[in-house]
């Protein structure tokens, strides 16, 4: 079965499950919809079926929904695991602000 190039769903942390990626890259419209599909074996990743809803994923992984058990692929993407952003709200001791007065801000 031939398919387009997959596109890339950025994936922030650590990993993602599968049943969270399938929502995720919009593959499906519910989790109800996508824990069907891995039941039902209409869910490949890298080409192999797998039924494990929560299966974690890697960089690279290719994860294909066939909506009909004997058509072709209906939608197909690509895991991109990414880092921590610096968008990401994180304290930063090096730029904190050394004149934050605490009791100022406690009571608001």
């Amino acid at each position: 079965m031939h398919t387009p190039d997959a596109p890339e769903v950025p994936v922030t942390g650590g990993g993602i499950r599968l049943g969270q990626f399938i929502k995720l890259a919009g593959l499906v419209e519910t989790g109800g919809t996508a824990k069907e599909l891995v039941a039902g074996g209409r869910v490949t990743v890298n080409g192999a079926v797998d039924t494990r809803r929560g299966r974690q994923l890697g960089d690279g992984d290719r994860v294909a929904v066939l909506h009909d058990v004997d058509g072709p692929e209906a939608a197909v993407a690509r895991v991109a695991l990414r880092g921590e952003t610096e968008d990401d709200d994180v304290f930063d001791e090096n730029t904190a602000d050394d004149d934050f007065d605490p009791e100022k801000w406690r009571n608001l």
